[in-house]
């Protein structure tokens, strides 16, 4: 007996820390975006767009100094034996493209970019690999009004997503006051930049630990997490720890020191600017906690923080938390030009801010699938199609059933796709010249209604036939009609 050949077949799975996204979420985000670009240019910013992968070197953060250079990023090496890596953010590849096109670029350069980009860092819940980024940068202006600006724009965007004033925040700083305080600690000098690093990486965690776990981060001791991974300790004694925390908390600093000093008028400077512009504290708030944990900032920073509550995974009820954020790094350029070219920007995450609005219920009603226009006879198809032609010609999303099943079949097919209303037309409907139209969504809500099969058949809920030649006119009235209940408020008797 010949024994059968097993089949090795590829298993059907995600890679870990990266997801799929379906129709209905990609179109509301396409419509978030759509928003976002809209306050960009309207603040007189141009888009560009730079590529996926960029020389390993020019990310600047993640120079190769191991093998195969893949802390952080994802990594490849080319036919010229150069590493290669997908971006981590939008602003390294920024800085490249404004340092190799510098004579060209009108200065200062301002730009919007929307993209996907890649984290080779360990995934959690929410946490993932691959996402993506909204981001705008000015880059050749002097410190001041081009940060005002950033913070502008991010409370506009919240507006025009649909995030009223009282559930978000523009939290402000300025990292030359953290930095001047870290210098009154012991903290200061070249040699202890990886020290400094790490306690900005620690205090940036505030929003997501409590502060015990975070005087782990900044001690000696370290901290594992419940998965029992272990995060070394930044190194700092109880005393710097305290100090930092007063800070925090008060915003005070005992001493002076002249980096301190410059970052207290920096952020004096914007407040200024953005207060002429009429946004008050409740928008854009100055507020000493604000850290971000990317060590190339060099002036004020901000973050967009969504203020509503929420239940993390262990129950607990906390503030949403940042949705974006941004500031100053004059230095990133400099590393192409050797000359200090002086830059700010922003960055909106954009599956974060579209999970704040799914939670707040500020989202439009997701899109409705096509009509779908049933096959009841194959040897009508022209006339099926020329129906969801027909459609789409008037701006109709619309299709014509195209597998091989019966009209049961293509009924469940319509309800997966999300189909306001499917088109039927059989013998006796093409010998009266009509065509029947079932309202799925008022069919779906009168089924609630009807007791009995006989009632069901008899009723026939939602359905009504129309003339061919009024297709489209019916069809635009059932999508109206589903569109206004959608918008009405719900009022009981």
């Amino acid at each position: 007996m010949t024994k059968k050949t097993k089949i090795k077949r590829p298993k059907a799975r995600l890679p870990k820390g990266f997801r799929d996204i379906r129709g209905p979420e990609i179109r509301s985000m396409q419509e978030m975006i759509s928003r976002i670009r809209n306050v960009y240019e309207v603040y007189g910013f141009e888009a560009l767009e730079t590529p996926s992968f960029e020389y390993t070197d020019a990310l600047g953060k993640f120079l190769p100094d191991q093998e195969r250079p893949n802390a952080g990023v994802f990594s490849i090496e080319d036919e010229d034996g150069q590493w290669m890596s997908l971006r981590y953010d939008l602003t390294a590849p920024l800085a490249r493209f404004v340092a190799q096109n510098y004579d060209a670029l009108p200065k200062p350069y301002r730009r919007y970019q929307t993209g996907t980009v890649f984290r080779n860092e360990k995934p959690g819940p929410g946490r993932y690999r691959q996402f993506t980024q909204f981001d705008a940068d000015t880059v050749g202006a002097p410190v001041g009004a081009p940060d005002a600006e950033m913070c502008m724009m991010m409370a506009d965007i919240m507006e025009a997503v649909g995030i009223k004033r009282s559930d978000y925040v523009i939290r402000v700083n300025n990292r030359k006051i953290l930095d001047g305080l870290m210098e009154t600690l012991g903290l200061g000098g070249a040699e202890q930049a990886a020290k400094r690093i790490n306690v900005l990486r620690s205090l940036d965690k505030m929003d997501k630990f409590p502060r015990d776990q975070i005087a782990l981060l900044l001690g000696r001791e370290g901290r594992k997490d419940e998965s029992g991974d272990f995060t070394k300790g930044a190194g700092l004694d109880d005393e710097q720890i305290m100090a930092l925390f007063d800070f925090l908390d008060t915003g005070e600093v005992k001493g002076q020191q002249p980096m301190l000093d410059e970052g207290l008028c920096e952020l004096s400077v914007l407040e200024d600017l953005v207060r002429s512009a009429g946004y008050e504290e409740d928008r854009i708030k100055m507020d000493p906690s604000v850290v971000r944990g990317l060590e190339y900032y060099t002036g004020p920073v901000f973050e967009a923080e969504v203020t509503f509550e929420v239940k993390n995974d262990k129950g607990q009820v906390v503030q949403f938390g940042a949705v974006g954020g941004g500031g100053r790094y004059d230095g990133l350029v400099a590393r192409f030009k050797g000359i200090e070219i002086p830059a700010t920007g922003m960055s909106i995450g954009v599956s974060r801010l579209y999970t704040a609005m799914q939670m707040l219920n500020t989202n439009n009603a997701v899109e409705d699938g096509p009509v779908l226009v049933l096959v009841m006879d194959r040897d009508h198809l022209p006339a099926y199609q020329a129906m969801a032609q027909e459609l789409r010609v008037q701006g109709i999303r619309a299709e014509m059933y195209l597998g091989t099943s019966g009209m049961r079949a293509q009924m469940k097919y319509a309800d997966k796709r999300g189909a306001p209303c499917v088109i039927i037309q059989g013998e006796d409907e093409r010998d009266k010249d009509e065509i029947t139209i079932k309202d799925l969504k008022e069919g779906a809500r009168l089924s609630g209604e009807i007791e009995d099969n006989k009632e069901w058949r008899e009723g026939r809920p939602a359905q009504f036939s129309v003339p061919r030649n009024k297709l489209v006119d019916a069809v635009a009235g059932v999508i109206k009609s589903q569109a206004d209940e959608a918008a009405a408020p719900n009022i009981k008797a």
